[in-house]
């Protein structure tokens, strides 16, 4: 949504406030915790899904889907309306104060349920809770703006017009409002069948929001469309292992940076569905995807893309990565349905397999 916004508006810079969604994220979520907390508050304990929504109350990631719903439901600011604070730059004392207020107030619902309270007395019990965690998110990251003067530049920064804006109506002149409808999620998950649908319990960020939703394609099949969309200039979310033969210096992903087996005279003979059945790989950083070379047979060479760690961060502020490490370590793209085959539109009528909470391919993108 920012480079659309550049592009068409032909502003020098421009960024979204990331901690107006990030406000209202932490708040929808600790309302999924409680609710879920709610929903399996007469199984035991030890039940698995109860075992894993309290070491899961809260998260600072999430996935495209979280995103969108959330967007779509409280709109987008520009950085000005709601700047960073130094809890939003170092959140996790916040998170976990907030972490451990949460599971305090599990164990209080849970208690409840067990003493006979009507859903009417749950209800507000939980909204009350809802009242402490919103105080808390406000002391950490301030008041979220319900509306603002927005000042429009130029290409060269000069003040063109204030416009008033809600967060709603911002969205809809600089962003997108069409985020649950307008994309489609893809997975390279060779644990699974391919071409089929498949969605994550509780892999969202409201209560009443989506489950991660997505369909599972051979990488080839992913690279078509990445590829189509890079060609009409469209960038696109895209998550990976991040951390794997990483050379932060140079920003270079590349499965040939490090000689593990000749330093330890052994081999890492594990495939990518091997490594995912083993806990050893998975999505775990989400980033913009904005650029593809390809070679004079048409195929890609080399990957860009956009990270958030600050310019200084890898080749001023971008990784690359060989085609061979996007084989290997890529597992998420959001493609806009236009750059997407109607034989895939298709699968995405099946009804999804359900998978749980703690499947192997769950994670929360930073």
């Amino acid at each position: 949504m920012r480079a659309k916004a550049i592009a068409v508006n032909g502003f020098q810079s421009f960024e979204f406030s990331e901690i107006y969604p990030f406000f209202w994220d932490q708040l929808e979520k600790s309302n999924l915790f409680l609710q879920g907390i709610l929903d399996t508050a007469k199984s035991p304990m030890n039940d698995k899904t109860v075992e894993w929504l309290f070491q899961h109350p809260l998260s600072d990631g999430g996935t495209f889907t979280g995103v969108a719903d959330v967007v779509s439901k409280y709109g987008l600011v520009p950085k000005q309306a709601m700047p960073e604070t130094n809890s939003s730059d170092n959140t996790s004392r916040m998170a976990n104060l907030i972490s451990l207020k949460l599971k305090e107030y599990g164990l209080q619902l849970r208690e409840l349920v067990a003493q006979g309270a009507k859903p009417a007395t749950l209800e507000k019990e939980k909204t009350n809770m809802l009242g402490t965690i919103y105080r808390m998110l406000v002391l950490n990251l301030g008041v979220p703006p319900t509306e603002f003067d927005y000042v429009r530049t130029d290409a060269k920064g000069n003040p063109v017009e204030t416009e008033h804006h809600t967060p709603m109506s911002f969205l809809e002149k600089y962003g997108d409002k069409q985020l649950l409808s307008n994309y489609v999620m893809l997975m390279n998950d060779p644990s699974r069948e391919y071409y089929k649908c498949y969605e994550i319990d509780y892999d969202r960020h409201r209560y009443d929001g989506r489950n991660w939703t997505y369909v599972n394609l051979p990488v080839e099949d992913i690279k078509e469309m990445a590829i189509t969309s890079l060609k009409d200039s469209t960038m696109m979310y895209f998550s990976c292992d991040v951390g794997k033969f990483l050379n932060s210096e140079r920003g270079l992903l590349d499965v040939k940076n490090y000689d593990y087996e000749s330093l330890m005279g052994t081999t890492f003979g594990m495939d990518k569905k091997q490594r995912i059945q083993a806990f050893s790989s998975g999505s775990s950083h989400a980033m913009t995807l904005m650029a593809v070379d390809l070679g004079k047979d048409g195929k890609p060479v080399k990957w860009m893309v956009e990270n958030s760690w600050g310019p200084a961060s890898g080749y001023q502020g971008h990784l690359i990565m060989t085609d061979e490490w996007f084989n290997e370590y890529m597992f998420r793209l959001v493609v806009e349905t236009k750059y997407v085959p109607a034989k895939v539109m298709e699968l995405f009528k099946q009804k999804p397999i359900r998978l749980p909470a703690w499947d192997p391919m769950f994670a929360e993108e930073e």
